[in-house]
């Protein structure tokens, strides 16, 4: 069985996804400044106070194999736009999440979220043999609850009372997932959008 957790790169339509790292920390808290996303309550985008630790826990799931973290780079201008990750990678039953994911303001509604996801997935499905990829976002998400709905995904449920977030706040998570026989419909879908953009 591949090694869902060994460094890996993935390119293609206008992104390329490249493994996280401690020296992309600028690259990084600049793409999270435009807009300055941490203010986004329900989301987790680094800032300054918190950059440190971001990647720290991103490489510490990494190490203990319960995540592959990557940045997302813009092709056209080669710079780092954002950041998302394989999460709670369960090998024995072939399944994963895709999260931790935000953009940088001027790239959102571009296509680039379209080409990681279709990048993600097709990884996930065609090298993996995963059997199935969550998608979970917080329910006052909406914009995010919109976006994993046009990837073709299925919503499973709501965790209610889900996490606790940073500012003690309890949290819904609105669950999706997309199973290994959506993929092939999904897979068409995604790369009839990514046309639209050029990918």
């Amino acid at each position: 069985m591949i090694d869902w957790t060994e460094p890996t790169f993935l390119k293609g339509g206008n992104v390329k996804l490249i493994p996280l790292a401690k020296a992309q920390q600028e690259d990084l808290l600049a793409a999270a400044s435009d807009g300055e996303l941490w203010n986004l309550w329900y989301t987790s985008v680094p800032s300054k106070e918190t950059i440190d630790r971001y990647i720290a826990t991103a490489l510490q799931e990494l190490e203990a194999r319960k995540s592959l973290p990557f940045a997302v780079v813009d092709t056209t201008t080669n710079t780092i736009v954002g950041s998302t990750r394989y999460c709670n990678i369960d090998l024995a039953s072939r399944r994963l999440e895709i999260g931790y994911t935000w953009y940088a303001k001027r790239v959102q509604r571009t296509g680039i979220n379209t080409s990681c996801k279709y990048l993600l997935l097709q990884h996930a499905f065609e090298q993996y043999d995963a059997i199935a990829v969550e998608l979970r976002t917080n329910w006052f998400n909406y914009r995010s609850r919109n976006a994993i709905l046009r990837l073709g995904a299925k919503q499973d449920g709501v965790l209610r009372n889900h996490k606790i977030d940073h500012e003690g706040n309890l949290r819904d998570t609105v669950v999706f997932s997309i199973i290994a026989s959506e993929w092939p419909r999904v897979k068409r879908s995604l790369a009839f959008e990514m046309g639209k953009y050029g990918g």
